[in-house]
């Protein structure tokens, strides 16, 4: 690995799911240059750690919200519940939330009232959204466009074909990109990476799922972000201070840290 002299940011981990020490955790991702990383929350609970995280180490940031699995458990108390969460220092978005037609843990009409609820909770309180989508490309670009105008918007684990990224670029969407551009079988997703400007996209893992190779199939961390901006600047011919450098930036404007 490269080493270099500025930092990288972890758009999207889940530290709470991490099975090893945070402390450990985060300061192993200091030394490979991940100073600053949001961890995710998928439900109320999830995103009160989260934001516990974000108070005890100052790298780290929250956001907060309710997955589309657990759309069934956003109620009108959980609601109030999470807005106020939502006001905290350090709470830098709201997600992951969005729309997934893999699993359909939450049935289709639960998923799309606990998006739209969390769209206009972030909307309300002037914070980007971390999207997550499924299998569920065509609603869930539709729900954007009519619902969160004037919202920054971070799809996380970018899945859409190309057509989709010129879209979302179009709008002015950042993708996030993880482990996944680093698999042999991805070819599809590095076709993007190499069209799509730099200044959309932003780096991430989704730890402890989706390790880059070599770790695939292991637990991942934040620690292993430098593997996949190598992969994006092997991708795009650039050098590896551009990817670490510019991704920073888009997430300081997406995020505000």
């Amino acid at each position: 690995m490269v080493k270099i002299s500025t930092f990288f940011v972890e758009t999207h981990t889940h530290l709470d799911l991490i099975k090893r020490n945070v402390q450990e955790v985060v300061k192993d991702a200091g030394e490979k240059k991940v100073t600053k990383m949001v961890t995710i929350g998928i439900d109320l609970e999830s995103s009160k750690i989260a934001l516990e995280f974000a108070s005890l180490f100052e790298g780290v940031h929250a956001a907060i919200g309710f997955h589309p699995h657990e759309s069934k458990f956003l109620d009108e108390e959980n609601l109030k519940e999470f807005e106020k969460l939502a006001k905290k220092d350090k709470v830098v978005a709201v997600g992951e939330t969005g729309l997934d037609y893999y699993w359909n843990h939450s049935t289709l009409p639960c998923q799309m009232e606990a998006f739209k609820k969390q769209i206009n909770l972030a909307g309300k309180l002037n914070l980007p959204l971390i999207i997550h989508d499924r299998e569920a490309h065509q609603d869930t670009l539709k729900i954007l466009a009519e619902e969160a105008k004037g919202l920054k918007i971070l799809l996380h684990c970018f899945s859409g074909d190309l057509d989709m990224a010129r879209i979302c670029v179009d709008r002015g969407y950042y993708l996030g990109i993880g482990g996944v551009v680093t698999f042999n079988n991805a070819k599809k997703l590095r076709a993007i990476v190499k069209e799509v400007s730099l200044e959309n996209l932003v780096l991430e893992t989704d730890s402890p799922y989706l390790a880059p190779h070599p770790f695939r199939g292991k637990p991942n961390e934040p620690k292993y972000i430098p593997l996949i901006a190598e992969k994006i600047a092997e991708v795009k011919g650039i050098s590896l201070k551009e990817v670490a450098e510019r991704t920073s930036a888009n997430s300081k404007e997406i995020f505000g840290f």
